[in-house]
């Protein structure tokens, strides 16, 4: 059996969701809706011409040989550039003549046009594409008003909700597919802010960058990825939501670019062993990592090991709903976030800073994070060193770097399992910096005493920190 991948598709996909409060009977016909939808979805053809490899020199062979031509079959024609064409989907959000993609629909065009559904075609500028979410917009001059579709609250979808995909599989012109919500705030390491819409309205290539409607008509998606052995519809697709799309379209439509908010911020999941380590009364939150030096994190008093975990009044249920909100807050704006330090809530406020594509990568050095440590170094399947010269010039470990090298990790050991590696460096034990394999062992020996499960330690790992519970028992 083939394995099961990830495909980007030419998508399109209406959902039809059912209102917020009680569930819609099943549709007798979604031949209304469609009729309605149909003349505000596209299609988009792209066209560019690529360069032909150089050519590569062909064993001396003679000329009437039968190899000759199996030899010019693998130098890979005459040499000429090609041309080439790609077809996928798209939608009408403004009678004037824009137009909303996938991103990869037009990435590397020289030339867009778009076809609507009473056959006329237009030529279309970008105005504006981006990588992380995987949106462009397009603009058009129609010569007369354009029927346009509206964003909806994406939000509001449920799971098993009706919706209506509208695209153009394979090139065959206008399909409509119909189906319901399959799952929410799916991440299938897409990009840093995945947080699709699953659903089984089937969906193919072509169908990319086509809107997902709801029953009122409403783009709550637009169409992105399938995951499929083949390239067809098995009946999982994914959609970005609309109130993700939203605010970055309007971005591209009044920057070119989209523009994040960003405030410094390096973190990681909180693991069961990290939450037990801490004393936290469950996985909930976004654990502090490292920060940029001068960021708005460090500006406003973050420390490495703060646990957030409400931002603007908005929980963070996972570690990975807080790139997306703070992505999604104008820069310049201050909000108020709340964190666990040292098992204490405590409340901040931070002003939000404008990413760069060029971001500082940065990470400021460790301050403390929370509780615990473990017992015996052997036990765990870690030797430590000092960090001298040679073990600097060993592990190309810069002088910035201070903290007890692990020189060496037991194979199946605890220190194993959690990805531990020589050359990691142990800045801090329960919060408390390290200097010596003496302090290690010490920290761990009193994590035992106390009868604590889990220690914390704060480990920086080929430049990067990170916290690793390292279970005792």
């Amino acid at each position: 059996m083939k394995q099961m991948r990830l495909k980007l598709a030419m998508c399109a996909v209406l959902i039809l969701a059912a209102a917020p409060a009680m569930a819609r009977p099943a549709p007798d016909s979604f031949a209304d809706l469609a009729d309605k939808l149909l003349p505000g979805v596209v299609n988009i053809a792209t066209s560019q011409t690529l360069k032909a490899p150089p050519k590569t020199a062909l064993p001396d062979v003679p000329p009437d040989s039968p190899l000759a031509d199996l030899f010019k079959n693998f130098q890979g024609g005459n040499g000429a550039p090609r041309h080439v064409t790609s077809l996928g989907s798209g939608f009408v959000i403004d009678p004037s003549g824009f137009i909303v993609t996938n991103n990869h629909v037009i990435e590397d065009a020289e030339q867009v046009t778009v076809t609507f559904y009473d056959g006329n075609s237009l030529p279309a500028k970008i105005v504006g594409r981006d990588t992380k979410t995987d949106l462009a917009l397009l603009k058009v001059i129609p010569k007369k008003p354009l029927p346009a579709t509206h964003f909806g609250d994406s939000d509001k979808a449920r799971i098993g909700d009706w919706v209506m995909a509208i695209g153009d599989p394979f090139g065959l012109g206008s399909t409509v597919t119909a189906g319901i919500v399959s799952a929410r705030n799916r991440d299938i390491n897409a990009g840093p802010y995945d947080d699709f819409i699953q659903t089984d309205a089937p969906i193919n290539r072509g169908n990319s960058g086509g809107p997902l409607f709801d029953m009122d008509g409403n783009v709550i998606g637009i169409n992105s990825a399938i995951y499929s052995p083949s390239g067809g519809s098995v009946g999982i697709g994914f959609a970005i939501p609309a109130n993700l799309a939203r605010s970055v379209v309007q971005q591209l439509r009044q920057f070119g670019v989209a523009r994040r908010g960003w405030i410094g911020v390096r973190i990681q999941a909180v693991s069961q062993e990290i939450a037990e380590g801490m004393g936290l009364p469950s996985r909930m939150g976004a654990l502090v990592a490292g920060m940029t030096d001068n960021g708005p994190a460090a500006k406003a008093g973050l420390r490495n090991g703060d646990v957030i975990t409400l931002y603007d009044n908005k929980p963070i249920v996972e570690s990975r709903n807080l790139p997306r909100l703070v992505a999604d807050t104008p820069v310049g704006k201050t909000v108020a976030i709340d964190v666990v330090r040292k098992g204490k809530k405590q409340s901040l406020k931070i002003q939000i800073a404008k990413l760069e594509d060029d971001a500082p990568a940065k990470v400021a050095k460790a301050a403390p994070p929370a509780p615990r440590a473990k017992s015996k170094l052997a036990e765990l399947g870690l030797t430590l060193a000092p960090l001298d010269g040679a073990a600097r010039s060993r592990f190309k470990l810069a002088d910035s770097i201070q903290g007890v090298l692990v020189s060496a990790v037991g194979p199946a050991s605890p220190a194993s399992d959690k990805n531990f590696q020589a050359g990691d460096v142990i800045v801090e034990v329960e919060s408390l910096p390290v200097k010596t394999p003496a302090d290690v062992e010490q920290r761990i020996a009193a994590d035992v005493k106390a009868g604590k499960s889990v220690t914390l330690m704060l480990v920086n790992r080929r430049g990067d920190m990170t916290y690793v519970g390292l279970r005792l028992n």
